[in-house]
């Protein structure tokens, strides 16, 4: 499998999983979700740009896709301790 696909298909779980927990109002874990679904789609562009030339944009992407990672950790440690 591709890479784009597993992308889309990673995404497309994780938006699925954020919308589950905003209804059943566990807000927690909703952040969680999306700080992963905005790593996700921060790395997705980062690659994207990088194919299309765009290696500025591409490294502002990239640091803002690790930036979300450590916030995920950060939020993750926070629920379970």
């Amino acid at each position: 499998m591709n890479q784009k696909r597993f992308f889309i298909i990673g995404i497309s779980l994780i938006a699925i999983v954020t919308l589950y927990f905003v209804i059943q109002g566990k807000l927690d874990y909703a952040i969680l979700a999306m700080m992963a679904l905005f790593t996700m789609t921060n790395a997705s562009r980062a690659k994207s740009f990088k194919e299309q030339g765009y290696e500025k944009e591409s490294k502002w992407m990239r640091y803002l896709s690790i930036l979300f990672a450590i916030a995920f950790v950060v939020v993750f440690i926070l629920i379970v301790f």
